[in-house]
């Protein structure tokens, strides 16, 4: 049993949830006007491990992988009792939720919905290529942003709006790389995915564009509340984009790939993220008043 729940703990896939897909959350609490720490970080364990660890043990489940997934190289088999857990994780967390503000409670059901339609067998948005690529789109870009935002009980704007939709863009733009290489898997389940319909061309066409326009989208978003972080994160965006770019169209669909582009990814979104927590830490003098302060 405990191998069982350690193989379970596996499938949560937490640095994952914590170091990629992390970053459209803290951008929601820079873009608040308002800071709650303690509620803000008691929401990023509820949002990271609950809900987004619990949607991925869930899809997980019913995936059955034996190849590579995104942050589990050699995924172990999952048993019954996991299916339950992972949608009580999830359900958990709601709870949680409820407590906080009723946007909040919302949009965290809002994605909590549909990481079930993504992965259920009774809608499996996941076997298609154009509602697969929304699901992940609204649940971990845009409702990732504004969760953060709405952790803290921020007063919605339309900025916001354009931050969630610039995130929602950049965190996109790589999600279809990975499809490269369980090709196998999702023919095997019947899934048709976005590498499935558009092949490895229109992989690299979608980032390509999606990228840049929502890196764009974002640090417009940025500027308007903070100039000098908004450039920095283009400029330095941009660079990636250009590296990044230059690595995907070399990209031939072969096993041997597969590590390099995940790592690449991870390194990339684990940049974003850095860079969010230490704006949210100047912003908000989470390492105390310095002259930093004078960066926003």
């Amino acid at each position: 049993m405990l191998k069982e729940i350690f193989h379970f703990i596996l499938h949560l896939r937490l640095h994952y949830q914590l170091f990629i897909l992390s970053g459209g959350y803290l951008m929601g609490g820079l873009m608040a006007d308002q800071m709650d720490t303690s509620q803000f970080w008691y929401q990023f364990i509820n949002v990271h491990i609950l809900l987004f660890g619990g949607a991925t043990a869930f899809n997980s489940y019913w995936d059955k992988d034996e190849g590579p997934i995104g942050g589990l190289k050699n995924p172990p088999k999952m048993t019954a009792w996991m299916h339950p857990v992972s949608l009580g994780l999830m359900l958990a967390g709601w709870l949680w939720a409820y407590t906080i503000n009723t946007p909040y409670f919302i949009i965290y059901g809002l994605s909590l919905l549909l990481f079930w339609l993504y992965s259920t067998p009774h809608a499996r948005w996941k076997g298609d290529p154009h509602l697969s690529m929304i699901a992940i789109a609204v649940s971990t870009g845009m409702n990732s942003t504004l969760l953060g935002f709405w952790a803290v009980n921020g007063a919605f704007s339309w900025i916001l709006l354009l931050a969630s939709i610039g995130t929602s863009f950049v965190l996109l733009s790589l999600y279809p790389v990975s499809q490269i290489y369980q090709q196998q898997e999702d023919q095997r389940r019947g899934d048709l995915t976005f590498f499935g319909r558009y092949g490895l061309s229109g992989v690299k066409r979608f980032f390509k564009y999606s990228y840049p326009i929502g890196l764009s989208v974002l640090s417009v978003s940025l500027m308007s509340i903070a100039l000098k972080p908004g450039l920095f994160l283009f400029i330095t965006g941009m660079g990636a984009y250009l590296y990044l770019l230059s690595t995907v169209n070399e990209l031939e669909g072969l096993e041997f790939e597969y590590r390099n582009v995940m790592k690449i990814k991870f390194i990339a979104s684990l940049s974003f993220v850095l860079f969010l927590l230490a704006a949210n830490a100047i912003k908000y003098e989470w390492i105390g008043h310095t002259f930093l302060t004078n960066y926003f």
